[in-house]
């Protein structure tokens, strides 16, 4: 009797069409570096690109292209800092291909973990229909936390209710403890360690005990059900098998955490940002997620859009020389 032999399923998706039916000359319509980053399918990539170098194009023809390549639209995650840029670099890969780029999922890093733990909340006991707190809520409730323990009658001056939010969302934000922030950034209030950890965790318990979550809490516990839950992990990486994400050097070191847990199984994702123009520090973003990303993901490969389409040589020369002289933070 002759012998049959099984064989796995290749990891990468099938291409269900050849270069050569695709609708769009994407050789034609790219320049060779974006062409080079368009056209990479598999694996992680980061794409270094600087102002008027043409990277919102590069992220709409890849959509286009990994359609058009029979990837379903529906496995690409596209994050992006705002929900605008997401909806208009979408629109525009609709106009360029055509209406299934619609069912791309695509917006912000909130957006998608809101999303996602309307469906999955009940894993991390909270209720699917939980109440998002904004700023001025989250402030309110820190300050009736604040009030509760009496802290506001103290002789000594007690931290402001909008000081201690932006304490606490640092700390979510940076991955870092509460203590080393307060001696980094708010040494006066050192002293006083202990009252702020107390209102902290009162104002976690308020939020648990209340079903409510702030915008923090939205990144923080998608971050803990993808590391709790491998199972509900994998089901999310099978479904977003291609992950792209806009503006990298925006991003905070939890946001970071969410894609390279998103993307572990596969390693199918494609960050795109320039760490010159890293402007958000204050929101605890960081360009080390630009710089420490091949070594997240060690076989990454590296494609820098160079050719500017905005500004002339003598300026394009200008910038750089004060960017060679530009001092950088560690």
């Amino acid at each position: 009797m002759k012998k049959y032999t099984l064989t796995k399923t290749p990891a990468h998706p099938l291409r269900l069409v050849t270069p050569q039916s695709f609708r769009i000359d994407y050789k034609q319509e790219l320049n060779p570096a974006q062409y080079e980053a368009v056209t990479s399918v598999d694996g992680p990539f980061l794409i270094v690109a600087g102002a008027g170098t043409g990277k919102t194009r590069t992220i709409v023809y890849r959509v286009s292209y990994l359609i058009e390549c029979g990837v379903s639209p529906d496995s690409i995650l596209l994050l992006t800092f705002t929900r605008k840029a997401a909806r208009e670099m979408l629109r525009r890969a609709v106009i360029l291909l055509d209406a299934r780029c619609e069912n791309v999922a695509g917006g912000t890093f909130h957006s998608f973990a809101n999303g996602i733990l309307r469906k999955y909340a009940d894993k991390l006991n909270y209720a699917r229909n939980f109440t998002i707190l904004d700023q001025g809520d989250a402030e309110d409730v820190i300050n009736l936390i604040r009030t509760q323990l009496k802290f506001d009658s103290k002789a000594k001056r007690f931290p402001r209710k909008s000081t201690l939010y932006d304490l606490y969302s640092r700390s979510v934000n940076t991955l870092t403890p509460v203590d080393q922030l307060l001696a980094k950034d708010y040494p006066h209030y050192i002293e006083i360690l202990d009252d702020i950890k107390k209102v902290h965790d009162g104002y976690v318990r308020y939020k648990a005990s209340n079903n409510l979550m702030d915008y923090d809490d939205l990144l923080l516990n998608i971050v803990t059900l993808l590391k709790k839950n491998e199972p509900l992990r994998s089901t999310l990486s099978d479904r977003y098998k291609y992950i792209m994400v806009d503006e990298y050097q925006d991003t905070n070191k939890i946001q970071a955490e969410i894609v390279r847990l998103l993307a572990r199984k596969h390693q199918n994702v494609m960050v795109v940002g320039d760490d010159a123009q890293s402007i958000y520090s204050f929101r605890g973003s960081t360009i080390e997620n630009i710089r420490t990303f091949p070594d997240e993901f060690p076989q990454c490969r590296i494609i820098k859009l160079e050719e500017n389409f905005r500004s002339s040589q003598p300026i394009l020369n200008l910038a750089n020389e004060i960017l060679k002289r530009a001092v950088t933070s560690p």
